[in-house]
Formats: C-alpha cells, structure tokens, sequence
C-alpha cells in the first residue's frame, strides 16, 4: 500500500497534477488517438478497392484516407484550441453565438442556395469539394446549451423551473425539430437521450424524467413509422431475410462479415465483403469490416477502447469544479456512447437502422471533426479543474513557528549540518524552536539557545554567535588539518572512572 502510494506521489510530483486528475485526462488522449489512428487503417482497408476500381474517386487506393487525414487534423486542431481554452468561454459568453450559428446552418439546409439531398434526407451543405452536415455539429451546441440552463437553475439558483421549460422549449427544442424535418432520426435519437442523461446528472425532479421520458418513447415510435421507409427498416431489423435484396440486403451482407470473421478474423485487409458486396462498409457499416478482419477480439477490442474513453469522460465529470464542467464533460461522453451504442446496435440487427456513423472509426469529415471536439470539450473540463484544499493541507498550512518566521527560520537560519557542543550551548538551553499550532496552543515545550524562552530571530542569532565564540575549546584540528569535534571520553572510560571512584 505504501509502495502504491508512493508511485502515485512521483507521478503526481512528476506532472504536477493529482492523479485523480491525470489518470483520467491521459486515458481520454491516448484512447481518443488510439481510436483514431486504427480507424484509419479500418478506413484504407475496406475503401481501397472501391477507390481503385472507381473513376469517381480517380482510382486511387487512398482516396478516402486521404481525405480522412485531412478531417482528423482539422478537427485534431481544434479540439486542441478547445481543450486549451476555458469551457466556460463555450458554454456561456459565446453560447448565443455559437447557438445563432448553429441555428442558421440548420436552415440553410432547407434552402436552394447550399442545401444537397441524398438518401432520402436533406442534411448536407455544398463546400467546395467539401459537404458539412450541420447536425453533427448541432449535437455540440445542444450539449453546451443543456449544461449552461442545468447549472443556473440547479446550482446558481438564478432561474426557475418555469424559465427552465421556456428556455430549454427555444434553446434545445428548436434545433431539434430542424433536425427531425431533415430527416435525421438518429441525430434525433442520440441528442434526445442526451438531453435525458444530462437531465439526471443536473438533478430535475424524478416526476419530469419521467414525462420526457415517456415523450421520448412516444416520439421515437412516431418517428419510426410515420412512413413507408422508416417502417422498412423496423422491419428489416426484425427479420430482414424478408427483403434480401432490399431493405434487408446491408444488414444480410454484415452478418455474413461478422460470421466470416470467427475468433481472431481473417486479417486485416483480407475482406471479401469490402469487394462492393457490402455497401458504405467504409461509413455506417466498418464494423462488420473489423469484425471480418479481427474477429470477435478485434471487435471486443474496440468495445473496450470505448469504454476506456467512457470511464475517462465520467472520471473528469465526476471531479469538474462546478455543474457545468460536470454536465459538458458528461453530456459529451454520453452523447459518443450513445453514437457508438446507435451504430453498433443497427448493424446487429438489434435496433433499426439509422446510419450514424461509428465514432472515431467510420469515415465522414463532419463526424470526426464533431467527435473530436467533444473530446476537447471534455478535456478543457479537465485542464481548468482545481484540487480544493483539504481540511490536512490547511492544518499544515496553518503550522507556524512561535516567531511567525517559519520560511525565513528554515531557509536562513537552519542550523542543518552544524553541529554544536554541548558545552558550548548556554546553561538551560535546548532545541532550537518550538511549534505551535495556527490556533496558538503550544506543541512541544523547548527553549530557545540564547535567552530563554527568545524565540525572535535576533534572539536565534545570538545563539548562534555563542555557539560559535565558545565552541573552540572542544574544537580540536588533526594532522590532515580537519577540524573534529572532541565529544570527551568515551562511554566506556566514564564507565570505567565511575567505577574506580565507586571502589
């Protein structure tokens, strides 16, 4: 216990950081670079042989990795600005812009100007050679807007329940219902549970989770099917060998990956269902890709790797330095779990179908770029928490010597190394300083050399010119010219004298 203790004093002593603080932070960074890193290679594997085949993609092996690198390094980057700068810049001075903006790209969605349909959804703006899809980053906004209304209303106490519905109705209901006009159920999904978890960390009555949580069901079911498509892939999830070649054919042909896979997976780069048989298996669908490739360890590899990115969120919640830091780092790491849960869930035929991207792993420019940001969000959550002073560091703190010189005694007047005689010292002396606690009560009972009772720094001063003024009687220089203290006769010649005056 001791040995652990004192590994985690050097590693704190080393980075300066408690390790209720850096063990968290280190496992976020190096989980999130991990992920990102063998998504990338999940990426070149199953898009490689589309890209080459394909005119559109200039028959480059590397096209969507390519294209990739450059999203990670954008969002890379400004996940780093983020994590550097104080989330409450975020979450309160710039939250009207942010959100204004937010809005406003939700709009040009639905306009002629910029807006691009595809799959049976508008979601998408025309870039350039780019396309943005402003849901991905409306998730954010949601999350900063849920953390700034939980906190005044639950820890500043500065707006009430019913300001609380007003201003949740405007700040998180509008964005939703742009995002469910798009369509985009999934986003719809995700954000929704989001707001639910966040709810409960923030402390809203248990009677109000409950009505949220009973229009949540409700509006998922109505989402679900309120048209001929969306009740196609309820179907297909429940048994999609119904529709082989149709709304079942992408389910049917990630199976068949995941059951080509085994144990430990037919290697990376070694699919067969990356040859056009699986469509989008760069996107929605790359985990049956690592299922194929790895096997059930690869894929258990990656369940473990966000679920190490989990706990870290949670762990930097746990300790923010106030409700806000503590709902932006919970609501960003639930919103990835939820992701993660989303995909994963879809492609095993456990949930309908909603193609959402898996985190850090499937490619698009604006999902690794939203993810990323919310790891920084989580990480500026950790960077700017505090330790609070415990009740053991204010009694240290608080200990002073009975002059109130306690730095100027240790640093000046120390007497570390200089041995004194005895016979040099003054009659009545003894230690060189008491301590008494910040309350005044005395600790140990000591004299100082000098005059007695003279605790001042003048009076250690005088003690010391003594010492040294009576000391070289007992100061004695050898051959070699070191000078060495004589401390009289040894313990068995006072031994023996005693016993010649005795007899």
């Amino acid at each position: 216990m001791a040995r652990g203790g004192g590994i985690r004093e050097r590693a704190e002593g080393l980075f300066g950081t408690p390790s209720r603080f850096m063990q968290p932070r280190l496992v976020l960074i190096i989980t999130t670079f991990v992920l990102v890193a063998f998504g990338l290679l999940m990426i070149y594997s199953s898009s490689s042989i589309v890209d080459m085949a394909s005119e559109d993609f200039n028959n480059d092996a590397a096209y969507h990795l390519k294209r990739q690198l450059g999203f990670v390094a954008a969002g890379g980057i400004a996940a780093i600005v983020l994590a550097i700068s104080d989330y409450h810049l975020w979450s309160r001075s710039l939250l009207p812009v942010v959100w204004v903006a937010t809005v406003g790209l939700l709009l040009l969605v639905f306009t002629g100007l910029a807006g691009r349909e595809a799959y049976g959804a508008t979601r998408w703006i025309d870039i350039g050679p780019f396309n943005l899809q402003p849901s991905e980053f409306a998730k954010i906004t949601i999350v900063l807007v849920a953390a700034y209304l939980g906190s005044r209303c639950f820890e500043e106490y500065s707006m009430g329940y019913e300001g609380l519905a007003t201003f949740s109705i405007i700040g998180l209901g509008l964005p939703l219902v742009l995002i469910v006009l798009q369509p985009d159920k999934g986003t719809t999904i995700i954000c929704a549970a989001t707001i639910f978890a966040m709810a409960y960390l923030a402390g809203v009555p248990r009677s109000w989770l409950a009505v949220g949580f009973g229009i949540g069901v409700a509006g998922v079911l109505l989402l679900a099917f309120k048209d001929e498509y969306s009740r196609s892939r309820v179907f297909a999830a429940v048994n999609p060998w119904n529709d082989p070649y149709g709304a079942g054919y992408q389910l049917i042909q990630g199976f068949y990956a995941f059951s080509c896979g085994g144990l430990f997976g037919v290697g990376v780069g070694l699919s067969g269902q990356k040859y056009s048989y699986l469509p989008m298996a760069y996107n929605d669908f790359i985990f049956p890709v690592i299922g194929e490739e790895l096997g059930l360890v690869g894929t258990l590899g990656v369940v473990l790797g966000f679920c190490l990115l989990v706990w870290a969120g949670l762990q930097i919640a746990r300790y923010a330095p106030d409700l806000s830091g503590r709902l932006v780092a919970g609501g960003c790491t639930i919103m990835l779990l939820i992701q993660f849960l989303v995909n994963v869930g879809g492609v095993l035929g456990m949930i309908p179908l909603t193609g959402k991207p898996l985190p850090f792993l499937s490619y698009g420019g604006s999902s690794i770029v939203s993810c990323l940001l919310l790891v920084g969000f989580v990480a500026s959550v950790s960077l700017h928490s505090a330790l609070p002073e415990t009740a053991y560091e204010r009694s240290r703190r608080s200990f002073s010597t009975e002059g109130g010189e306690v730095n100027s005694f240790r640093d000046e007047y120390a007497l570390v190394g200089e041995a004194t005689p005895r016979s040099a010292r003054p009659a009545g002396s003894t230690s060189g300083f008491s301590v008494v606690s910040g309350s005044g009560a005395r600790v140990g009972t000591s004299v100082q050399p000098g005059r007695a009772g003279d605790t001042s720094v003048e009076g250690i001063r005088a003690s010391r010119a003594f010492s040294e003024a009576h000391s070289s009687g007992r100061v004695t220089t050898d051959a070699s010219g070191r000078r060495r203290i004589d401390l009289g006769p040894s313990a068995s010649d006072r031994l023996r004298s005693s016993r010649g005056k005795s007899n």
